[in-house]
C-alpha cells in the first residue's frame, strides 16, 4: 500500500476489520482530517475505542507508528482535498456565518495587498492588445474562466474559454501564438495536466497570467502570477478573492478599452435590442 493515499489505505481494509477497528475505520474514511489533527488518545476518544485499538489499526494500514500515519495524512491534506477539511467534531456553530464572512473579508484584503495595481493594469493592456485571448480553467477554476470570458467579451472580440464540452486541449493549444495571452486558473486541487499545459503555453511564447491559491509556488515562467487567499472558516475553500480578482481584471480592462471599447459595448446593446433578448 506504499503508493496509496491515507484514505485509500483506510478504505482498502474496511471490510476485514473487527467491530472496534471498523468504527475507527469508518470515522477516518469519512473524516481523514481527524488523523492529521488529533493525537492517538483524542482519536480513540472520538471513535469510542481504546488506545490499543488505534495502535492495531495503524499497523494494519501498514504504518510503523501513529506519527507515520499522521504525517501521511497531513501530506494528503496539503494537496487541498476538501475531504480533509471536515472533522467529526464539527457542528453548526451559531457564529458560523459571521466567521465565514470575516474570513472572506480577510482573504480579499490579503489578496489585493499582495497584487500591485500596475500588474493588473499591465494584464488589462495586454489582453486588449492580444491577437487572441485564451481563458483556461479546470475543476474549481472552470466557472471562473467562464465568468471572466463572459465579462471580457464585452470589449475583446477574439477570446475563448477552454476546454469546452467534448474538446481536447490540443485542438486549441496548437493555435497558440507569441502575440496571444493565456489566463490560466490553477486552483487546488490542480489537475495532473497543469504542468504540461503551462509548458506548452511557455513554449508558444504567449504571455500568461496564472491565477492560483496561496499554496502554489511562484511560477517564474508566468508573466503575471496572482495568488488568491482561499482560507475558510468552514469545510470548503473560499474562492471569494478569486471572484474579486476576476471582477477587478474585467473592470480595469473595460476601462482601459476607452472609446473603442465603448463602441463595441454600444454595438452589443444595439444587437440585444434588435433581437429582443433582454
Amino acid at each position: 500500500m506504499v503508493d496509496l493515499s491515507f484514505v485509500s489505505r483506510v478504505r482498502a481494509v474496511l471490510g476485514d476489520l473487527h467491530p472496534a477497528e471498523r468504527r475507527l475505520g469508518d470515522l477516518l474514511s469519512d473524516f481523514p482530517g481527524d488523523m492529521a489533527s488529533y493525537s492517538a488518545s483524542e482519536l480513540a476518544s472520538l471513535a469510542g475505542v481504546s488506545n490499543a485499538t488505534v495502535t492495531r489499526f495503524i499497523r494494519r494500514l501498514g504504518y510503523e507508528s501513529f506519527e507515520d500515519a499522521r504525517r501521511h495524512a497531513r501530506e494528503d491534506r496539503a494537496t487541498g482535498s476538501r475531504l480533509y477539511l471536515a472533522q467529526a467534531s464539527d457542528g453548526i456553530a451559531p457564529e458560523g456565518i459571521t466567521r465565514l464572512v470575516e474570513c472572506d473579508t480577510d482573504n480579499l484584503r490579503q489578496t489585493f495587498a499582495s497584487i500591485p495595481a500596475d500588474e493588473v493594469d499591465g494584464l488589462a493592456g495586454a489582453l486588449l492588445a492580444a491577437r487572441k485571448v485564451w481563458v483556461i480553467g479546470f475543476r474549481a477554476g472552470h466557472p471562473f474562466a467562464l465568468y471572466l470570458h463572459w465579462q471580457l467579451t464585452q470589449v475583446i472580440e477574439n477570446i475563448v474559454a477552454i476546454p469546452g464540452g467534448g474538446q481536447t486541449m490540443g485542438e486549441h493549444l496548437a493555435s497558440l501564438q507569441p502575440n496571444d495571452v493565456a489566463v490560466v486558473f490553477g486552483l487546488r486541487r490542480r489537475v495532473a495536466q497543469t504542468g504540461a499545459l503551462i509548458e506548452t503555453i511557455t513554449r508558444s511564447g504567449a504571455k500568461m497570467a496564472y491565477v492560483t491559491d496561496e499554496g502554489a509556488p511562484r511560477l517564474v515562467d508566468a508573466t503575471w502570477h496572482f495568488r488568491c487567499q482561499t482560507h475558510s472558516g468552514g469545510p470548503l475553500f473560499s474562492h471569494v478573492a478569486v471572484m474579486g480578482l476576476c471582477n477587478v481584471i474585467a473592470n480595469r480592462t473595460i476601462e482601459a478599452a476607452g472609446a473603442q471599447g465603448r463602441a463595441r459595448l454600444k454595438r452589443i446593446e444595439q444587437a440585444n435590442d434588435s433581437l429582443g433578448e433582454l
